[in-house]
């Protein structure tokens, strides 16, 4: 778990309390992309209860056991945010591609489009097309 004085692992350069530490003790994220940096951070941190709460109930898988992955777990080695967009006040598109690592094999780079919705002032993460 980063402490207050690390840098967020999200890749803003900021430390953890002033960049996703608030959106992980449960301040809600303004931004669908605060919201899609904090996920990352908590992927990262192994923050699963985070990433269920942040996960829209219409996709929300029934449980997220990062423990359980196969091994070699990843190594989270970066973010790039590519894009964000509101086609209206309450939905939003966030683009990324996020580098890895399984084991010591060479670094993976994930691009994924996702897709958030405002309700009741929170975002939530939807889904996302990955390639």
């Amino acid at each position: 778990m980063a402490t207050t004085d690390t840098t967020c692992p999200c890749g803003t350069g900021k430390p953890y309390s002033a960049c996703c530490g608030p959106w992980h003790a449960g301040t809600p994220a303004p931004t669908a992309e605060a919201l899609m940096r904090s996920r990352y951070s908590a992927y990262v941190m192994g923050l699963e209860a985070y990433l269920i709460a942040t996960w829209h109930p219409s996709s929300r898988p029934v449980s997220l056991d990062l423990s359980q992955q196969p091994s070699p777990k990843p190594t989270w080695l970066g973010l790039t945010v590519k894009r964000h967009e509101n086609p209206t006040a309450d939905t939003a598109v966030v683009e990324f591609v996020a580098r890895l690592r399984y084991g010591g094999g060479s670094a993976r780079k994930m691009h994924e489009v996702s897709r958030f919705v405002r309700e009741d002032g929170r975002w939530y993460y939807i889904d996302g097309d990955v390639d």
